[in-house]
């Protein structure tokens, strides 16, 4: 090996190109090196490095160093090497030559990017207003939920009355809404089934979470959009709501803010695809004065059974089926069978508690991908089932089995 690593070790290496290749890098070390080698041997002062076509040479005088320079170029020449003059630096800085190839820009180009900077100058990210509160909403549908945390400027729309019409609309002159940070929900839930309002105190927790680490504070003012039938009073509306809804409960717990059921007017939030919460439930916390099917399904035989008593014949009718998979999922495909065969009121008795479980969740719920395929093809087409259903129903679980 060199001392210093300043040549190429000497090795065994094709002296010509094998068949197909076009270049060699080892042959082109091996060829400088045996060039450079009697210069080296010459003047042993001198250090002079080397790597493909790059040479370095470093003397202790100048004389020297120009006296090396001029035998390894006439070396280098001599064997056929060509030389460019600027490319050889005798001052620093040192600079890193490689093939010149100037290019330029299309008019179309040059023209995109002054449209860029100047929006850029125009936009500027305002980060938050010191003076002014922070917000929290709910936007976006069903299973993409999102929550916007906000500042409301009032006085910015005074300045947008007054601008010319002719000026874009899409400025930031005159609009009261300052985003401050975005608010998304994890792609992975750890429940197969999620309720809306699930979603909705999620939501809630992580904006009330990120505005105390960015600001050290709680929400103003908190906009829960929530439907109302003809007659309904907003307050009183929410109070019901959250008196039955347990996730917003500890979602809002401490929270000292005000909850508005409205969004503020901007072109941003005011969509008739955002989602708004409902108090209206098909599923029927008591049982109804109606039909009642029992469901029930065997492990040993695969059978799926859904059995009830015809009103007008006052006989029992049964409906059997052979379903593959655990118990559970037998059942629960009786149970869909049941929403599809009867679109009328009806009371649902079961004696799997996961399956009374999933049926009580099921209404607008949103599905976690399940590895299962056919255990997810049964709890979508039942999430589409009772979603979809115009008429009340009932579900409870019945132990039948004993120790």
């Amino acid at each position: 090996p060199s001392i210093n690593r300043e040549a190429p070790s000497k090795r065994y290496h094709w002296t010509v190109l094998p068949q197909g290749m076009k270049l060699s890098p080892v042959i082109c070390q091996w060829y400088v090196a045996s060039l450079l080698s009697p210069i080296r041997t010459a003047v042993e002062d001198v250090i002079i490095f080397h790597y493909m076509d790059d040479i370095l040479i470093c003397a202790p005088t100048d004389d020297l160093l120009t006296h090396v320079l001029d035998l390894t170029i006439n070396a280098l020449i001599a064997a056929g090497f060509e030389l460019q003059q600027e490319k050889i630096q005798r001052m620093p800085p040192w600079k890193y030559l490689e093939l010149s190839s100037p290019r330029s820009l299309t008019p179309e180009a040059q023209a995109a990017l002054e449209r860029i900077q100047e929006t850029i100058t125009a936009r500027q990210a305002h980060r938050y207003q010191p003076g002014l509160p922070f917000k929290f909403i709910i936007l976006g549908k069903l299973p993409h939920l999102h929550g916007l945390i906000f500042q409301w400027d009032e006085t910015l729309k005074t300045k947008g009355k007054k601008k010319d019409k002719i000026e874009d609309e899409d400025q930031d002159e005159g609009d009261c809404l300052l985003i401050i940070e975005w608010v998304f929900l994890s792609h992975h839930r750890s429940k197969r089934m999620t309720q809306p309002s699930e979603l909705v105190a999620e939501l809630i927790r992580k904006g009330r979470s990120g505005i105390r680490e960015l600001a050290g504070c709680d929400f103003d003012c908190i906009h829960l959009l929530i439907k109302l039938d003809l007659g309904q009073l907003k307050k009183k509306t929410f109070e019901k709501l959250l008196q039955v809804n347990e996730m917003l409960q500890f979602a809002l717990d401490s929270y000292t803010g005000q909850i508005a059921v409205d969004q503020p007017a901007h072109k941003l939030l005011n969509s008739d695809n955002h989602f708004s919460l409902s108090l209206k439930r098909i599923q029927s916390r008591t049982p109804l004065n109606a039909l009642t099917i029992f469901t029930d399904a065997s492990g040993a035989s695969h059978k799926s059974v859904m059995t009830w008593k015809d009103p007008q014949t006052q006989r029992w009718v049964a409906d059997v089926t052979k379903v593959e998979g655990s118990p559970q999922v037998a059942e629960l495909d009786a149970v869909i069978r049941a929403f599809e065969r009867f679109s009328e009121p009806f009371n649902l008795v079961t004696d799997s508690s996961y399956v009374a479980g999933v049926v009580s969740r099921a209404e607008e719920a949103v599905l976690q991908e399940v590895s299962n395929i056919p255990l997810y093809n049964l709890l979508s087409k039942l999430v589409t089932l009772v979603s979809c259903r115009e008429q009340p129903f009932y579900v409870m679980h019945v132990r039948s089995h004993t120790n």
